[in-house]
């Protein structure tokens, strides 16, 4: 591998995030590749600690995420970020910075989220004790051009994971 390459996860809380990117890397560490995860909830507590959920303080926690990326993604690592990342403008600036760069929309229904829900957020953002939350008060914008959407509400975590590695094949990222 001549380059790393960046999976982006993006969607709303509870869509399948994180548990789709935890099955990709521990496949592609089963592969024997440098694989780090940039976890939104993780990277807010200790790189973008102190930043709110305002448009702008969104905006910067997901640049601070992409000048990571972009780092490792050149230093051969396959790096996968699970973050919300609302903003579709913040999301090509982050694919411009990085490169090699896979949009992965992990596509859920809000209602379907909700129901998801075992942290409680978001019953509190309906009940207006969380302002700027996604979905609710603040908005998404989904992916125009992602290179693969998944309907984590009609698959299995696995089918997911199965369909990123044959779009990495496809897209030649992947033997």
């Amino acid at each position: 591998m001549n380059h790393g390459f960046t999976i982006w996860f993006t969607g709303l809380s509870g869509a399948g995030k994180t548990t789709i990117s935890r099955l990709v890397e521990a496949d592609l560490r089963g592969r024997g590749l440098p694989v780090e995860v940039l976890d939104g909830d993780i990277v807010r507590q200790n790189l973008s600690q102190g930043l709110g959920f305002t448009k702008a303080d969104r905006d910067t926690n997901i640049l601070r995420i992409a000048f990571v990326s972009k780092l490792l993604t050149r230093n051969r690592v396959v790096t996968l970020v699970s973050a919300i990342s609302p903003y579709r403008e913040t999301r090509e600036m982050a694919r411009k910075e990085i490169g090699h760069f896979v949009e992965v929309y992990v596509k859920c229904p809000l209602d379907t989220c909700i129901a998801r829900d075992t942290k409680g957020l978001y019953r509190k953002a309906l009940e207006g004790a969380i302002p700027y939350f996604t979905g609710i008060s603040d908005p998404y914008e989904e992916p125009l051009e992602p290179e693969i959407v998944l309907h984590t509400d009609q698959e299995a975590p696995q089918e997911s994971a199965a369909r990123i590695f044959s779009r990495l094949k496809e897209l030649g990222y992947l033997l």
